[in-house]
C-alpha cells in the first residue's frame, strides 16, 4: 500500500515519531514562509533537518527499522525539500533567477525518479542509499547557509552534482528491483542482495 492509507500511530515507535516530525510541521513552515519570517522559518527548518538524523540514529541503535520507518523517513524527506524549495522562491527570487537552469537540470531527474517509483511500486523508493544521505546532508546545509546568510556557490554546484547523480542511481536501483525495496546501500550492494533473487520475491522486506 502506498502513503493514501493512514498510519496506525499506536504502532509508531519513538523513530517514527521523529520522523513524522516532518512531515506534520509543514503547516507551521509554510505558514511562517507567508508571513514572511525568514529567521524563524529557518531555524525550525533546521530542527526539521536535524529530525532526519536523530531518527536514523535512533532506529539503528535500538534496532527498530522497519518498512513503516524507512516510508515514513522518506516522506518526510521529501515534504521537507518541496518546503525547502519554496521557501528558496520566496525569500531568494533573485537567487533563483541566476540559477533556474542548473536548478531545472537537477529538479528533472529527481521528477522521472518519482514518476517511475510511483508507475511500478505506487509510492516513492525509500532506498537510503549512501549516496542519498550524502545528498540530504550537503543539500541541508546549502540550504540553512543560504537562508541564514548568503549563497555558497561550490556548495551548491557539489549539492547539483550529487543530486543528479544520487537520482540516476536511484532510477537503476528501481529497475533492478521488481519489488518495492528499502534499505539499499547502493548498486554495489543491491548486486549482492538476496532481495533481488526471483527465488526469494515473496520474502517480506528486510
Amino acid at each position: 500500500m502506498g502513503f493514501l492509507r493512514l498510519p496506525d500511530f499506536r504502532e509508531f515507535n519513538i523513530a517514527d515519531w521523529f520522523s513524522s516530525f516532518r512531515i506534520f510541521i509543514v503547516p507551521v513552515l509554510l505558514l511562517l514562509i507567508i508571513l514572511g519570517l525568514r529567521d524563524v522559518f529557518t531555524w525550525i527548518l533546521l530542527i526539521s533537518y536535524s529530525t532526519d538524523a536523530i531518527d536514523g540514529f535512533l532506529a539503528r541503535k535500538l534496532n527498530i527499522s522497519s518498512s513503516r520507518g524507512s516510508q515514513l523517513d522518506s516522506l518526510g524527506d521529501q515534504i521537507t525539500l518541496t518546503v525547502a524549495i519554496i521557501a528558496i522562491i520566496v525569500f531568494e527570487p533573485a537567487f533563483v533567477r541566476d540559477n533556474i537552469v542548473l536548478i531545472l537540470i537537477a529538479f528533472f531527474p529527481y521528477i522521472v525518479q518519482m514518476v517511475i517509483a510511483f508507475r511500478k511500486y505506487g509510492k516513492t523508493t525509500a532506498f537510503h542509499t549512501y549516496l542519498a544521505k550524502l545528498s540530504a546532508i550537503i543539500q541541508a546545509i546549502f540550504v540553512i547557509w543560504l537562508l541564514f546568510f548568503e549563497p555558497v556557490y561550490w556548495l551548491f554546484y557539489t549539492m547539483i552534482i550529487i543530486g543528479i547523480v544520487e537520482t540516476i542511481e536511484e532510477i537503476t536501483l528501481i529497475y533492478m528491483y521488481d519489488n518495492w525495496t528499502d534499505g539499499v546501500k547502493g548498486i554495489y550492494w543491491a548486486l549482492r542482495d538476496k532481495r533481488r533473487n526471483p527465488e526469494n520475491k515473496a520474502m517480506p522486506n528486510q
